[in-house]
């Protein structure tokens, strides 16, 4: 989805900091300790509480104070030569992204701790690659979309995209750096085209190995290599949200088809996988075209999948399978996407549209947890949903109510408000015809 990078943050080109830090707990005490500051501390982050003798400034300080240098610490870590250590300092870490928004911290150590994420991804093992990877593409959301993310983006793209098509490395690591290239590149590349290109050629390389041969025969998988290409396959699609309508054209030619094929894949995560892809190219192709048409056969496919009763599956796979492919078939054949709503605080996003639903998976897929925390006040996110600046609210506003009744009119007068915006969509495509 569009997308600009106003309001970015100036380049803070002394940013490679050493850290320092000497604190006498073990790796796990100090994991507990910062994961444990942040899930209480981003409760209050924006709200004032107004009891007697909370809240004082002072407080607030030293306790940001004291977990900015648990942080720092976590940081040291990374370049230990144990590598339990490192690992429990990427845990700690990865938590800490999650949980609340560290933009300004992170933003003078930001080469610092790029070049020890580089570290771990080229010299650790599986396990510390994959968890290096996922606080990659943390990093980038935290960052934004400025040019500190682009810068820390150019380093670690390479190694990223090394490991991903390593067919020697971990299965874990070469999925966690498919899911990071893909968001980083997204955050932080998506006005460079030659990083879009060359990360997409990557992703490509990995799930087209699921195509079916010359001969239409699907390959057998590998073990671990369904998710592999379910998570390149997810974080291509993501890219393809960025790319204009005359490589869509390409794209669309090229890989539509033998999607399709994939469709009878023996596992139900990748099936599903690329049945939602092959949603979003449809609502993309038809964004482009409104002559854009899909194929009987896809419609006949979907339609197996969508009441499929094999006994031979299991049963929550089937009906795990059954609700997406309902949904796919019901948008390829009406156009209609079933809307949700995701509420954070007192504000909330629909997501009504394959291209929306993609990237809200995406930034789920990072943020897990805490995603909502960062609809809230992270400015990326804002920006990308357009959401707008992070609301601020004293404890009086955040301590009322709404009555039952005046969510009712607020919710009815927002669907009219998108009914009407719909039509007049529709409308225009009408008159396109």
């Amino acid at each position: 989805m569009p997308r600009s990078k106003k309001g970015k943050r100036s380049s803070n080109k002394g940013g490679r900091n050493g850290v320092k830090g000497g604190s006498g707990a073990s790796d796990d005490d100090l994991a507990s300790d910062v994961l444990s500051h942040y899930s209480s501390a981003s409760e209050n982050a924006s709200v004032l509480d107004d009891s007697p003798g909370a809240g004082e400034p002072l407080d607030e300080q030293t306790a940001q104070e004291e977990t900015e240098d648990k942080l720092k610490q976590c940081i040291d870590n990374l370049m230990d030569k144990s590598a339990k250590t490192r690992l429990a300092a990427l845990e700690s870490l990865r938590g800490a992204f999650s949980s609340r928004l560290l933009c300004d911290f992170l933003t003078e150590r930001r080469l610092t701790i790029s070049d020890c994420l580089e570290r771990s991804l080229r010299k650790g093992g599986g396990e510390e690659q994959a968890a290096a990877a996922t606080v990659c593409a943390q990093l980038c959301v935290q960052l934004g979309g400025g040019d500190e993310s682009e810068e820390g983006f150019k380093i670690l793209r390479p190694v990223l995209s090394a490991i991903m098509i390593d067919g020697c490395a971990s299965v874990a690591a070469r999925q966690s750096c498919a899911s990071a290239l893909g968001m980083c590149c997204y955050v932080s590349a998506a006005e460079d085209g030659e990083d879009l290109v060359k990360s997409m050629s990557h992703l490509e390389s990995v799930f087209t190995t699921s195509y079916p041969n010359f001969e239409g025969t699907l390959p057998t998988p590998k073990a671990g290599t369904p998710g592999l290409h379910s998570a390149a396959l997810h974080a291509w699609a993501l890219l393809v949200t960025l790319c204009p309508a005359s490589r869509l054209t390409v794209l669309l030619d090229i890989h539509l088809l033998k999607l399709q094929a994939c469709l009878e894949s023996s596992d139900v995560n990748y099936r599903i996988a690329v049945g939602e892809t092959i949603a979003l190219l449809v609502e993309l192709g038809r964004d482009i075209d409104r002559e854009f048409e899909d194929s009987d056969m896809l419609c006949e496919c979907l339609k197996g999948l969508a009441t499929d009763g094999n006994k031979h599956r299991a049963k929550n796979d089937r009906r795990k399978q059954r609700s997406i492919f309902r949904e796919v078939l019901h948008y390829i054949e009406n156009e209609d996407f079933t809307e949700e709503k995701i509420r954070f605080g007192v504000e909330g996003i629909y997501i009504d549209s394959w291209m929306r639903r993609r990237v809200y998976d995406a930034f789920k897929e990072v943020l897990e947890s805490g995603v909502r925390h960062h609809l809230q006040f992270n400015p990326l996110l804002r920006d990308i949903f357009g959401l707008g600046p992070p609301l601020i609210l004293d404890s009086s506003v955040k301590a009322s109510k709404i009555s039952r009744f005046e969510k009712h009119l607020f919710n009815s007068a927002a669907f009219k408000a998108r009914t009407k915006l719909r039509n007049k969509v529709r409308d225009k495509r009408a008159d396109v015809m």
